[in-house]
Parts: structure tokens; C-alpha cells; sequence
């Protein structure tokens, strides 16, 4: 399974600075106030103590959600924006590692633009850095990369080898991880979602739109999270390496991460974040997009979900405003 491969060994050098520039400032665009339950028309009701405001917004919008799979989408502090689809578990592929990475962040906390601990990469995650059946990235055994590093070399280029290395830093073992990825999700009412390992390279893990929102509005609350899924390039040190984030909207129209994810049986796969203000409140635009083009090429896959994402993202920035706008006065 896989991302993309060798056009990310290919990327061009971007300075890290600016990527960490944008997510520094990330905190000013996030609306800390919960967005409540998901979805709204097409799924479940608008969020709780949103009222009959943002249920009229969400009836006024004519979204362009996708023919086929599933795609949920909510605004941080207004409420779900609805669900379309029908919610049963499938396949995510990478997706999974938005959960590995809330995990990691959970036990061992990284504070706004600080490296984090200090790990070592075994010989089991240096054996697997080349692939030609998966998407990894490049370390060498021995040698000592921070958490930070490690984090953005398996959101950014993919990197299933890093992430079951951090699953074994953190948990002793691969399976235990999964057990904390479980718990984790348990605790946030996902309730048709189940994860059988790390990466994503499974097809049993298995989530819906729904449920992968409701992840990643519990992921974008901290803030190195914010700051590495908006990282556009991230260089592996000592091979020589430099990945451009998988996640062709990030920096266009607001974007801000989130993370992709494609393979054969799991189609394309997407999970954003776009920022706009709104009614002249800064807010958080989520978004899950699953299951384009599944059983075609990962490529095609991830092709479909980037422009489903895109449609819906470009949609409601152009005319939620004036919906929450005309919602307001009435």
C-alpha cells in the first residue's frame, strides 16, 4: 500500500522553516470550543447546543459531496455540516497513522516547536526503510532522531516503517499499540472503527467518515500535531532524503493538513483541515473524505479523494460565511 513513492524521493527542497512558520501560527485559526456531534444533514443531528441557526445553515448549503464512498465534514465551534454515504466500517489504509500519531502524542507530549524525546531506530525499522510493496522512509539503525522528526516521517511521506517503530518505542510491541489505538478510540465514541496495526497496511482496520471526524478533531486540539501535518517537506537525516507532504492541498485554499491514505482495496483516501474565518471568528474546517476509486490503482485512488476534497473545501469557504451570515439575522 502506499501514498506515493518515488516521486517524494524526487522532491524538491523546500525550507522547513516555512512549514513550521505556518504551523506555528496554526493556534490563532483553531476555535477551541468543541464542535459537538458529528454530522447534521445526510447524517446524524447538528451539533448540540448549536440549535436551529446551524441547522438552517447546514440545510442552506448545496455541498458537492462524492457519488460514491463516504465523506463527513464539520466546522469547529458551528457544528456538522453532514455525512453522506453509508456509515459502515471500510478500509482507511494510511489514515490509520492520524490515530498512531494521536496516541504517540498522548503518552509522550511535545510542546509547540520542541524536538521531543530521543529514539533510536532499530535494525528491524532500518531493514524495512526500502520497499518496493510499501511507503516508508529512509533510517539508519543506531542512530538517534527526535520524536518530532520520526512523527513528521510518518505523516508526511507515509513512512509505515516509522510507524511501527514508534508503536514499539512507545508500548514494547506492535500489538500493545494497537490495543492503545483501540482504547483511544473507544474513548472518543468511534464506534465502528477497529484498528489491527499501526500503518494502515491492513485492510481489517476499518473506520467510517464519521468516526475518522470525530478523530481528528481530538488530533488537531494539540499543537505539534497542527505543526507537523502541516509540514510541506521533511528531509530523513543522514540518507540524503526529502519528502513533500502526500497531501497535494496543503497550503491552497486554507489547507492546513491533514493526512492521505490509498491503496487498491481501500481506494483514496483523505482527511483535512482548512482554516477561514467565519462571521469574524477564526474557525477549523474538518473534513473526511473515504473510499474513492477503490479497486483501481492507489494513484487513481488518492487522485479521486484529493479532488472530492478540494470540491467540498472550495465549496464551503465560498459560501458558508454568507450562510452563517443570513443565519445570524434571521
Amino acid at each position: 500500500m502506499t501514498d506515493f513513492r518515488a516521486a517524494a524521493r524526487r522532491s524538491l527542497v523546500v525550507p522547513l522553516s516555512a512549514a513550521l512558520a505556518l504551523a506555528t501560527g496554526m493556534g490563532t485559526w483553531y476555535a477551541l470550543d468543541g464542535g459537538g456531534p458529528l454530522s447534521g444533514p445526510g447524517g446524524a443531528a447538528p451539533a448540540a447546543g448549536s440549535g436551529s441557526g446551524v441547522a438552517a445553515v447546514a440545510r442552506s448549503l448545496h455541498l458537492p459531496w462524492p457519488t460514491e464512498g463516504q465523506a463527513s465534514v464539520e466546522v469547529e465551534g458551528i457544528g456538522g455540516l453532514g455525512t453522506r454515504g453509508e456509515q459502515r466500517s471500510v478500509p482507511i489504509a494510511s489514515v490509520t497513522k492520524v490515530m498512531t500519531a494521536h496516541v504517540i502524542l498522548k503518552d509522550h507530549p511535545i510542546r509547540a516547536g520542541a524536538p521531543g524525546a530521543a529514539i533510536t531506530a532499530d535494525e528491524q525499522a532500518a531493514n524495512e526503510s526500502y520497499s518496493s510493496v510499501e511507503t516508508t522512509a529512509p533510517v539508519l539503525a543506531g542512530r538517534t532522531y527526535t520524536q518530532r522528526r520520526l512523527l513528521e516521517l510518518m505523516m508526511v511521506p507515509s513512512g509505515n516503517n516509522i510507524a511501527r517503530l514508534l508503536a514499539r518505542w512507545d508500548a514494547g510491541d506492535e500489538k500493545a499499540f494497537v490495543a492503545k489505538m483501540n482504547k483511544a478510540a473507544a474513548a472518543l465514541g468511534m464506534g465502528r472503527t477497529t484498528y489491527t496495526g499501526v500503518s494502515g497496511m491492513e485492510t481489517s482496520t476499518r473506520s467510517t467518515s464519521a468516526d475518522q471526524l470525530r478523530l481528528a478533531r481530538a488530533a488537531m486540539k494539540d499543537p505539534a500535531f497542527r505543526e507537523i501535518v502541516a509540514t510541506r517537506t521533511v528531509e530523513a537525516p543522514g540518507a540524503g532524503v526529502t519528502f513533500r507532504n502526500t497531501n497535494k492541498l496543503l497550503g491552497r485554499n486554507g489547507v492546513i493538513g491533514l493526512k492521505t491514505g490509498s491503496s487498491t482495496p481501500a481506494g483514496g483516501n483523505l482527511v483535512w483541515a482548512a482554516a477561514q474565518e467565519i462571521a469574524g471568528t477564526p474557525r477549523l474546517i474538518l473534513g473526511v473524505v473515504l473510499r474513492q476509486r477503490a479497486g483501481t490503482t492507489p494513484a487513481e485512488g488518492s487522485t479521486a479523494a484529493h479532488e472530492a476534497s478540494r470540491a467540498l473545501i472550495t465549496e464551503i469557504r465560498a459560501t458558508l460565511p454568507d450562510a452563517v451570515g443570513r443565519s445570524a439575522r434571521a
